[in-house]
């Protein structure tokens, strides 16, 4: 049997759909979240209302689903919890758990924009030029390096969380005072691609990538979207997830401009986009399972058709209060 518990599921009732159609017959799927009416915990063969991820006793709690329920392997759907999984993998070993993820160093460089922007610097790819000092920021606005409008995000932070476009130094001054914690980050007028890349957790090396124009924005996630092939970026993005040493699955945020790729957001986990790639015969959940088989996966990367939409729409789940 394959046990998979997915952790703070929330409203990925796709992701967990998808688990469960490739798990029928072999194995189950336990869901968790903080949340009693988060809906795609009621998708899952058995379901755990648990604290919050920051609460103690989270991680023992989590480990005791995970002897309770003879789980396989372990995953989550949000960013932060992701380096807490990482940091604790040898707990997770000694009860015959995989962590579904990538080491601990990966899964904080992803959170932590700035490092991340430095890290894209230091290693010779294209960046948006990024601020966390405001000074030096006018510095270079002064000197025509940077011009309005610009970014302003969390640096660290996940899920598009308060993203705004800024376009005047009123409004930017106003921010930086009100939160210190702000990266101002230069604005990258282009097509934006969403990218999920699966690399294999026994050979480290991607094995399959999915790409995407992103046509429509809603609530900081891909609405619309159209299924997109070029060897470039794929090349891009193995040769960017070698280089960090992510595993499993990745969703990458991408920005063409002017002919060149720049790599925007990073999240090793699976994208609230990732159901495009499903729809379209890109199954990174069976290669997650023939993982935790011990089989290795071939490289299938861009095999699937180009040219097909995925539009969005509003779901309901109807469940009596207990």
């Amino acid at each position: 049997m394959i046990n998979i518990l997915i952790l703070s599921c929330g409203t990925r009732n796709k992701i967990i759909q998808y688990f469960k159609e490739n798990l029928l017959g072999i194995g189950k799927v336990i869901t968790t979240d903080c949340s009693s009416i988060a809906p795609a915990l009621y998708e899952a063969d058995k379901y755990y209302i648990v604290p919050r991820m920051v609460d103690i006793g989270y991680l023992e709690i989590i480990l005791d689903i995970c002897k309770k329920e003879n789980i396989t392997a372990v995953l989550s759907l949000i960013d932060p919890e992701l380096s807490l999984l990482a940091k604790n993998i040898e707990k997770f070993k000694k009860l015959g758990v995989t962590v579904i993820g990538s080491n601990y160093e990966a899964c904080e460089l992803a959170l932590d924009k700035w490092k991340m922007y430095n890290w894209l610097k230091n290693h010779g790819y294209n960046y948006a030029r990024s601020y966390l000092d405001i000074n030096d920021f006018y510095k270079d606005l002064d000197a025509g390096k940077i011009n309005f409008p610009v970014f302003v995000k969390p640096y660290k932070g996940s899920a598009s969380k308060a993203i705004r476009k800024v376009k005047n130094k009123e409004i930017l001054d106003t921010l930086i005072k009100n939160n210190q914690d702000l990266l101002i980050q230069e604005y990258l007028d282009g097509q934006e691609f969403g990218v999920d890349c699966y690399i294999d957790m026994i050979t480290r090396k991607p094995v399959s990538i999915f790409a995407k124009k992103k046509l429509v924005m809603r609530a900081g996630e891909t609405d619309k979207a159209l299924s997109f092939i070029d060897k470039d970026l794929f090349d891009l993005i193995s040769k960017f997830v070698e280089e960090v040493n992510f595993s499993a699955q990745i969703d990458i945020d991408v920005f063409k401009v002017k002919g060149k790729y720049y790599i925007s957001e990073v999240n090793p986990r699976f994208g609230g986009g990732y159901p495009h790639a499903y729809e379209c015969g890109v199954n990174h959940v069976k290669l997650i399972i023939n993982n935790l088989r011990g089989r290795k996966n071939s490289n299938v990367i861009g095999n699937y058709e180009e040219n097909i939409y995925m539009m969005k729409y509003n779901e309901i789940m109807i469940k009596k209060a207990d």
